[in-house]
């Protein structure tokens, strides 16, 4: 009898355990929480909301009266989740004001921390259609560059092979020099320029001795040695006729040979392709050319994006492991930029390629911690063919710097989602403040710096 009934108590205690335990774990689950931030965007169906941290959430729009640029600070139960496309949280109530035209306070974080003050007093001298211009690395135009830039005030351009062929250094020099000297704030110039099978400035002989070898055939020869002392060679090329950006290293991991970008990576496992990140950050640092991290978030065994769209089906677990591992080390390394493919990882947002997703986006300010640039590849490629508004997509998503080459159609999709309240000023002076801080980190940029 007592053992029977010493059961029955037991029996009654761990239910009212479980009781216990099941009604606490809910009413955490109904606390009320809050987040603050500052409305991106809005249309019909959603209001697109980044907090004080750079990371973007997408809310129903039934939850919401609000307009783009309002500063908001939204009560919630449930839990924000980055890496969803649509939150799924109840929304208890939210609070809103103009923050007339007023950029976050950025100053206290992130590698550009000590450049946001002088960014912030330079921004506020730019009208809109300048800070628009801002957003673009556009390619070089075959006629009136110069007048091109005094008219769209560009943030950079980019410079392919063809744009470097027949000329000597002294043409390729004063050639920059002419277009710098044509802007009111400096441009990025930016090449591709990742040795082997893509080579821009090397393609001339009268401007580098030889074409740059591939990351792999350097690292074959000569460990990361060969590649610290390339990447050095590299940047001193570079720099010597004025270009500031380099879209490079290839930090993909790719061991297949039937892989599109194998021949472009450096044909090794993630921990050495992630030493490989390393190494080339650091032997960049201390000179006049950034080097930008590329293809985020790892562009695995999948199809090339210049000529079709691409689906690429890899688990999220397979991409964390084997692919953010060297962006990671790249950006612990002092990486300033970082370049978002246009592939569609469906196992992480399949609604829309990663350039223009918001989860994709927010891995890399969240998970990885970057506070630097995010670029995005070139939207003229065949990956995109079928989006609708890629540019303002762009924007919203995260993406800091657009490469374009259509640049007028470009520019006035901008201004039409301003015009329409698709997106607000405010969305742009947030990225714009990045790049100007950029250019002054970069040394491009010295204004109000007395």
């Amino acid at each position: 009898m007592k053992k029977q009934m010493w059961i029955g108590i037991m029996s009654v205690f761990v239910l009212v355990i479980g009781i216990t335990i099941y009604f606490g774990m809910n009413r955490k689950e109904e606390t009320l929480k809050q987040m603050s931030g500052m409305v991106l965007s809005s249309n019909d169906e959603y209001v697109v909301v980044q907090d004080d941290q750079d990371v973007i959430y997408k809310f129903k729009k039934e939850d919401f009266v609000l307009e783009v640029g309002d500063s908001v600070v939204i009560s919630y139960t449930g839990l924000l989740d980055s890496t969803r496309d649509i939150q799924d949280v109840q929304i208890r109530d939210y609070t809103r004001s103009s923050r007339d035209k007023q950029v976050q306070n950025k100053s206290d974080v992130g590698i550009f921390k000590d450049y946001y003050g002088f960014a912030q007093k330079k921004l506020e001298t730019m009208s809109l259609d300048e800070k628009i211009g801002q957003l673009f690395l556009t390619h070089l135009p075959h006629q009136n560059a110069v007048e091109e830039v005094q008219k769209n005030h560009f943030g950079g351009y980019l410079l392919f092979k063809n744009d470097f062929t027949g000329k000597s250094k002294n043409e390729v020099v004063n050639m920059i020099r002419e277009l710098q000297a044509a802007s009111n704030i400096p441009l990025l110039i930016a090449v591709d320029e990742e040795g082997g099978s893509v080579v821009r400035v090397s393609s001339n002989s009268d401007l580098v001795d030889a074409p740059f070898k591939s990351p792999s055939e350097l690292f074959k020869s000569g460990g990361m040695d060969a590649i610290k002392s390339d990447t050095v060679n590299k940047s001193l090329a570079l720099a010597g006729l004025g270009i500031n950006l380099n879209l490079a290293p290839v930090v993909d991991v790719s061991t297949n040979p039937s892989d599109y970008m194998y021949s472009r990576s450096l044909e090794e496992d993630t921990e050495t392709t992630s030493e490989f990140a390393k190494t080339v950050i650091e032997a960049s640092k201390g000179g006049t050319v950034t080097y930008t991290l590329k293809h985020f978030p790892g562009y695995g065994n999948n199809a090339d994006t210049h000529n079709s769209s691409v689906t690429d089906s890899r688990t999220y677990d397979s991409i964390v492991k084997n692919d953010l591992p060297p962006f990671e080390a790249g950006i612990k390394a002092g990486a300033e930029a970082v370049l978002v493919s246009h592939n569609t990882v469906t196992n992480i947002d399949s609604s829309v390629p990663a350039s223009l997703s918001i989860p994709i986006h927010n891995i890399l300010r969240e998970d990885l911690g970057f506070t630097g640039v995010i670029i995005t590849d070139d939207l003229t490629m065949k990956a995109l063919d079928n989006v609708s508004d890629p540019v303002v997509k762009a924007i919203v998503a995260g993406n800091d710097l657009l490469i374009v080459s259509d640049y007028e159609n470009s520019i006035q999709a901008v201004k039409n989602a301003i015009t329409n309240g698709t997106i607000g000023e405010d969305v742009i002076n947030e990225r714009v403040l990045r790049i100007l801080a950029w250019k002054y980190y970069k040394g491009l940029l010295y204004e109000n710096q007395k």
